[in-house]
């Protein structure tokens, strides 16, 4: 069996928005989608309701095919070191995934589709998912459809965003990922933006891409995949 190849990129604001672009470029030439992690505000005020330039990148992406993936909701209004929605009682869970889908719907970009910060969230978050209407969980360690009570196992190779970037921890980025697609199994790679303005980081990735699909693997984004493929939400 194949190896399905999961790339996705986060922290996609208006002084990162190129560097995404850039590596979106390269991805095109190898012929794969990104899943882009998008949320509406991040620190020093950052508000993507404000930010014209990036909002539109991200529907001109997910027209070619890319996936808008809701990443959180205000992680700067998070306790520091803690991943947004790791933590969050059920109800507070609800309030911030109510008010993240209106900016992502008033921007043309609403999806099913939900990786919490850090790709954690607390069980009180989990179980409000379904009633917010999302679909679709990509966790660190699996991707869980939420409406028929499914998972795929596969762990997220990231760099950045709690993951070390380090020459080391990028070698083994890349190894893991090439050890994975030979299994056949579901190679995710995540990065944030900012890390791309780094050659060794960025390098890794392009490696660890580079392997997964010399090893077979087929590329895919996290969406919510119907019983009919036209009803299909990412």
């Amino acid at each position: 069996m194949s190896a399905e190849l999961i790339v996705s990129v986060s922290g996609i604001r208006d002084e990162t928005c190129y560097l995404a672009a850039g590596f979106a470029d390269d991805m095109d030439v190898r012929g794969i989608r990104l899943s882009l992690l998008v949320a509406p505000r991040l620190k020093d005020k950052y508000r993507l309701a404000d930010d014209a330039v990036t909002t539109a990148w991200l529907r001109e992406r997910r027209e070619l095919g890319d996936a808008i993936v809701l990443h959180g909701y205000d992680q700067a209004a998070t306790k520091r070191r803690r991943a947004e929605f790791s933590t969050l009682s059920k109800h507070e869970a609800k309030l911030r995934l109510i008010a993240a889908d209106r900016v992502l719907e008033q921007a043309g970009l609403r999806t099913r589709v939900f990786a919490p910060p850090r790709w954690v969230a607390s069980p009180g978050a989990t179980s409000v998912l379904p009633e917010t209407g999302f679909r679709t969980l990509a966790g660190l360690a699996a991707v869980h459809d939420l409406t028929r009570g499914t998972m795929q196992r596969g762990r997220v190779f990231g760099i950045g965003e709690g993951f070390k970037a380090e020459p080391w921890w990028c070698r083994a980025l890349v190894l893991g990922a090439g050890r994975a697609a030979k299994r056949g199994g579901l190679v995710r790679l995540s990065v944030t933006a900012k890390q791309l303005g780094n050659e060794g980081p960025r390098q890794a990735m392009l490696d660890a891409v580079d392997l997964a699909l010399f090893h077979g693997a087929n590329s895919q984004v996290y969406q919510w995949k119907s019983q009919s493929p036209e009803l299909g939400a990412a």
